[in-house]
């Protein structure tokens, strides 16, 4: 069996976000075909917490932050450690991304890299860390043996940008799971007794709350319930201070329990999606697994995920309109196409079975595919031509679709 490093994740059993809900599932789904490690933070793990084992893969515990500027020694620390045992290593992330030219220098060991979204692009970063990120991801994804996107509209970032073909595995969602209300559940919620739109994210600009908000209070028919962390930034508090008194937005403080977020976010009749960075987001492909009707902030990275099939807002102004023009028959047929998507995408049986594949793939000789210039440059309608349509994917031959 392939000894398997999973690197750059806070940890499982999953408690924080999407790559260690990753981590989480490819452990269960993955822990009788390969021999797992898994590093995780002493900063989420009390020491009690801190067990050699979970699932049957290995834990090792480093005294960092997996997240905000310490995920990078956090990440370094773990890569060295890791080559020491095993035969692939899978980093989640571009933080440690700085060391891999030099660790491939020296070893013959695999080194796969998950990018994510394009985390330099995000507006919390000052323009250093900015610079330094995209550097890391460059290097990350010009000298790892493969790299893997999770969006098409990433893989087509890194196509024109580094002038390879990244290797496409999405997110599942079948974690999320519908839960019945009961009558305690209208006390602890009271919003629960009315129809209402539901978001979750981390309180960011790039996830438009503010836009969100903007909206439903142009409608006060409408509620809106918000779960995130609202005092971790400025932005946050000062959405609170706007809107903490209009009568029909309900913002709630983050929510880490699976069921206890499932139990809000499954009971709702319309799932408001504001994310405009990153990749496939983790929440929205919860959301369609659960057979949400989908209202998405217009990027790239979300009609990818949605297949063309969700509805879209570019402003304020669009999702009131959207909204406003809604009728049951629409809303039925959104929760259908969302759902039928989910089924056939992002499942985790699905979504393991690729990272299997990409691992198993170098004991078939698998190497990254570079494009030509000419192909890196052409644009996404180009792309979907029948004469190079095999450049939307990567598949081995060993693959059964």
């Amino acid at each position: 069996m392939k000894k398997v490093a999973i690197i750059g994740t806070a940890g499982v059993p999953a408690r924080y976000g999407g790559f260690e809900t990753l981590a989480h599932q490819l452990v269960l789904n993955l822990n009788k075909k390969f021999k797992l490690s898994v590093y995780c933070s002493t900063h989420l793990y009390a020491k009690s917490e801190r067990k050699k084992t979970w699932n049957g893969a290995r834990l090792f515990h480093i005294p960092f932050n997996a997240n905000g500027a310490q995920s990078i020694i956090y990440d370094i620390i773990s890569i060295l450690h890791a080559l020491f045992y095993a035969d692939t290593l899978l980093v989640l992330g571009v933080s440690g991304g700085i060391i891999i030219p030099f660790v491939k220098a020296f070893t013959s060991k695999k080194i796969i890299v998950n990018i994510d979204g394009l985390e330099w692009r995000r507006a919390k970063w000052n323009p250093a860390i900015q610079k330094f990120l995209k550097f890391s991801e460059y290097l990350a994804v010009k000298f790892s043996d493969a790299d893997i996107t999770d969006n098409f509209a990433i893989k087509e970032y890194t196509a024109k940008h580094y002038k390879t073909l990244s290797y496409l595995v999405e997110y599942g969602g079948d974690h999320a799971k519908p839960v019945k209300l009961r009558k305690k559940d209208y006390q602890t919620y009271p919003f629960l007794k009315s129809p209402y739109a539901f978001k979750v994210c981390r309180i960011e600009p790039e996830n438009n709350v503010h836009v969100i908000l903007g909206a439903f209070k142009r409608m006060p028919k409408k509620n809106l319930v918000v779960v995130g962390n609202w005092q971790s930034s400025e932005y946050g508090k000062n959405l609170i201070k706007e809107y903490e008194k209009v009568s029909n937005v309900h913002l709630l403080n983050p929510i880490y329990e699976q069921t206890e977020l499932d139990k809000l976010r499954s009971n709702c009749y319309l799932y408001m999606h504001g994310h405009s960075a990153g990749g496939t987001n983790p929440s929205l492909v919860e959301a369609m697994y659960l057979g949400l009707p989908i209202v998405s902030f217009d990027v790239s990275y979300n009609r990818h995920t949605t297949k063309n099939l969700a509805v879209y807002f570019k402003n304020e102004n669009d999702l009131v309109e959207a909204i406003q023009k809604m009728d049951i028959k629409q809303l039925h047929n959104l929760k259908d196409r969302m759902k039928a998507v989910a089924n056939a995408n992002y499942t985790w049986k699905i979504i393991a079975q690729k990272y299997e594949h990409l691992i198993m793939g170098f004991d078939f000789e698998y190497a990254k595919k570079p494009l030509l210039p000419k192909f890196s440059n052409i644009n996404s309608k180009y792309l979907a031509q029948e004469g190079i349509a095999h450049l939307k994917h990567t598949q081995f031959f060993y693959e059964n679709r």
